[in-house]
């Protein structure tokens, strides 16, 4: 039976820090988020749940966000694609002919990273390397067909390759290929997937880019859905965390301010956060 359920979203780099931020400074609180029995991360929540799941301490995380960003480049979506995202909205309706629209522009983008490159500094980044025992859901969008996809321990998947799946960001990393099929970011179908946390008696969820856009469910309407059936509560950013995270959330110059803004935060959701998860 899964009681305790750990949603972690997509926001980025200064996503992952605001995440450990919140994560640290509950656990300093006496809130301790890693003990869930379920973990679901999408793109940037799935670096933060893959070492979550694996029982790697907040704190000794949130520390590491504090480092200086040395020799680490900025990434950013250009205005062509986001242009190429805006005209895939608007094409024949449905949620997952949208994926596939986006998936193909994925395809036929030029990243400055290879596809073995983008794994390499995706495990180079990663403390873990083999899937916990614990139960770990991970997300990603097939992106030929659009379909959506999640990886757990009993898919013969290697953990580094579903990460690096769930955070190929269309247009800015390459698809991540397994078996035979190419993978883009799970947050191309919602930037939490929070309704995989169904089933769990209380959930908690970290929503660093809660709104849905166009087909892409936001975070809301998932947690209202859970609600009918569980206890669940939904941390979003604040307005400072917000400031902290700039305009790029792929810059990792602004990533220890993101994650000094979610320990911050953390005070000021945890009379929230305690009765649901205790």
């Amino acid at each position: 039976m899964t009681r305790r359920a750990l949603v972690l979203g997509g926001g980025g780099i200064t996503g992952i820090a605001w995440e450990w931020g919140i994560l640290a400074g509950l656990a300093e609180a006496g809130v301790d988020l890693t003990g869930a029995d379920l973990v679901v991360g999408t793109s940037a929540g799935s670096v933060v749940g893959a070492q979550v799941a694996s029982g790697i301490e907040a704190e000794t995380r949130y520390q590491a966000q504090l480092a200086p960003p040395d020799g680490e480049l900025a990434a950013a979506l250009g205005r062509g694609m986001l242009l190429r995202f805006a005209l895939a909205m608007l094409g024949p309706a449905g949620a997952q002919r949208f994926r596939a629209r986006v998936g193909r522009i994925a395809l036929r983008a030029r990243t400055e990273a290879s596809e073995a490159d983008r794994i390499a500094v995706i495990e180079s980044r990663l403390p873990v390397r083999e899937w916990p025992e614990r139960r770990l859901l991970l997300t990603a969008v097939d992106a030929e067909t659009g379909r959506f996809r999640t990886f757990d321990r009993h898919d013969g998947v290697p953990l580094v390759h579903a990460v690096a799946a769930s955070c190929a960001v269309p247009g800015v990393w390459p698809p991540v290929s397994i078996d035979g099929r190419r993978y883009i970011d799970g947050g191309v179908r919602s930037g939490s997937n929070a309704d995989l946390a169904a089933g769990a008696d209380r959930v908690v969820v970290l929503a660093p880019l809660p709104r849905g856009i166009g087909p892409m469910t936001g975070v809301g309407k998932q947690v209202e859905a859970l609600r009918a059936h569980a206890s669940v509560v939904l941390v979003t950013p604040d307005q400072a965390a917000l400031a902290a995270f700039g305009r790029n959330v792929l810059d990792p110059a602004n990533r220890a301010a993101a994650a000094r803004a979610g320990y911050a935060q953390a005070a000021a959701v945890l009379e929230e956060v305690r009765p649901v998860w205790s």
